[in-house]
């Protein structure tokens, strides 16, 4: 079972994080980066303090580091654990570019396609020179590592990204019964471009919580779509594409401040499709039938960061030694 664990972005320890999920028999852990932790440093420490769980980011921008950093961080981070890594990107938001990291997000499809080219480029066996339209580079040696490439991708023209250059795909807020036509969409491209799309690895973010108390679970999951919906453009018209008028009502509510009213829209069937909530019996019955999902191969657990204090016991109710 190749079931995959978010590391939390705070609140845990992360060498005793991993040695746990390694002993609970998660195949393997990511770690995400948005803003007051590196998940390049954090990484750097399990890949010296694990010996088989796999290890990747979800994601790092596109924006705040160039192609050739990444390609650097991935020969760096696949050399030190020994082949377990893989290099997870994605555009991130408008706020997380322009208000964080001071850049403009133009053209954050153009630049995605490019990021990936480039750093998948340098990660090759030849010398690199690059004309695009984000990026120019001359004559640099190539590092001649194999590290896998996912993208976080959501909209149509960002999936022809992952169908054409990508070894995998992490969809974030688009509704579980939504993925397998929104894969085939990637898989008409990839057989387009001459790829095999069975040899994309679908890894979709799982919101998880569980509780004995299955309100406090399912409520730290309506805050997580909640945030989602209204902090991304991108987040609101994936979850759009199943609940088209909730989506804009949690987005506009959100956007006026109103944060408890954007909650509040979020329904109990948005909540099947979006993410894995309840006691642990209910928890596992649900995570259970998305594992049965043809199009699914290599789900990531994701605690809600409004759920810190759920994170012990979601991680070991849904670990797959108890599934």
């Amino acid at each position: 079972m190749r079931l995959g664990l978010l590391l939390p972005p705070f609140g845990v320890e992360s060498t005793e994080f991993a040695h746990n999920a390694e002993s609970l028999g998660y195949e393997s852990l990511w770690i995400p980066e948005l803003w007051g932790s590196s998940s390049v440093v954090r990484l750097a420490e399990l890949a010296v303090c694990t010996d088989d769980i796999e290890l990747g980011t979800a994601i790092l921008n596109v924006f705040s580091r160039t192609p050739a950093v990444l390609a650097m961080t991935a020969a760096t981070l696949d050399r030190l654990s020994d082949g377990r890594f893989t290099l997870g990107v994605g555009t991130s938001t408008q706020k997380a570019v322009e208000d964080l990291h001071g850049m403009s997000f133009e053209n954050p499809v153009r630049r995605a396609h490019e990021t990936i080219e480039l750093a998948r480029a340098y990660l090759g066996s030849e010398r690199v020179s690059y004309e695009g339209q984000v990026f120019q580079t001359a004559d640099f040696p190539s590092l001649g590592v194999d590290v896998p490439i996912y993208h976080a991708a959501l909209g149509s023209a960002n999936r022809r990204v992952v169908a054409r250059l990508c070894d995998g795909w992490i969809p974030h807020n688009i509704p579980f019964p939504e993925l397998p036509e929104s894969f085939e969409y990637i898989a008409e491209h990839a057989d387009s471009a001459g790829r095999d799309p069975s040899a994309i690895t679908v890894a979709p973010y799982v919101p998880a919580a569980v509780s004995d108390d299955p309100t406090e679970a399912r409520d730290a999951i309506r805050g997580h779509i909640a945030y989602y919906v209204g902090n991304g453009r991108g987040y609101e018209r994936a979850v759009a594409t199943q609940f088209p008028e909730k989506a804009e009502r949690i987005a506009r509510a959100w956007r006026d401040g109103d944060r408890t009213a954007a909650t509040s829209e979020v329904t109990d069937s948005m909540l099947t499709a979006l993410g894995v909530a309840g006691t642990p019996e209910q928890a596992r019955a649900q995570l259970r039938e998305l594992l049965s999902m043809d199009t699914i191969d290599r789900p990531m657990l994701t605690i809600p960061n409004n759920a810190t204090e759920l994170a012990d016991q979601t991680i070991e109710a849904l670990a797959p030694t108890a599934l």
